[in-house]
């Protein structure tokens, strides 16, 4: 086996189980170049994954600490999808996918890296993008910086403005 070296995330990984607070949580108040937010709406942000699958894989996040959908107010499942379509929208003006995941972990046993705060994951797709490096390696391969996708989808111009109603 392979290995390369990412001591960049034992900090993550050595305390993701442990951490006091949840890291969608304690993104809210920061810089937003820092913490890769691409927009910030009424009830949701959109965020960068740190650990993308893919280039510009996205997650929409509601500020409000919610584990599942139950628990949602109407406003912003409402949100979530607008910015779900336009997080759409934008990833095949930039990078011209071939398609686009959407999904949800809801809960730790489905899956959820993050399983007390619901997120909903935007991931452009190619096809052929999952290679030998990300199956057999266990790698993935990147070919831009974060700061880089966080820029080009900000300058889509497809972001609404907060309180303002899109329909």
């Amino acid at each position: 086996m392979d290995y390369l070296w990412t001591p960049w995330r034992f900090a993550y990984i050595s305390t993701a189980d442990r951490a006091p607070s949840c890291v969608f949580c304690d993104k809210q108040s920061g810089d937003d170049a820092a913490e890769y937010i691409v927009h910030r709406g009424q009830y949701n942000y959109l965020v960068l994954n740190i650990f993308p699958y893919t280039v510009g894989h996205l997650l929409i996040v509601p500020y409000r600490h919610i584990a599942s959908l139950v628990e949602a107010a109407t406003e912003e499942l409402v949100e979530m999808m607008d910015l779900t379509r336009r997080s759409e929208q934008a990833l095949r003006e930039v990078y011209r996918p071939t398609g686009i995941n959407l999904g949800m972990n809801i809960g730790k046993s489905a899956g959820a890296g993050v399983a007390g705060h619901l997120h909903m994951h935007v991931l452009p797709r190619w096809e052929a993008d999952a290679n030998f490096m990300s199956i057999i390696g266990e790698t993935r391969l990147l070919p831009e910086e974060l700061a880089v996708t966080w820029e080009k989808l900000r300058r889509t111009g497809l972001w609404p403005v907060p309180g303002v109603s899109t329909f």
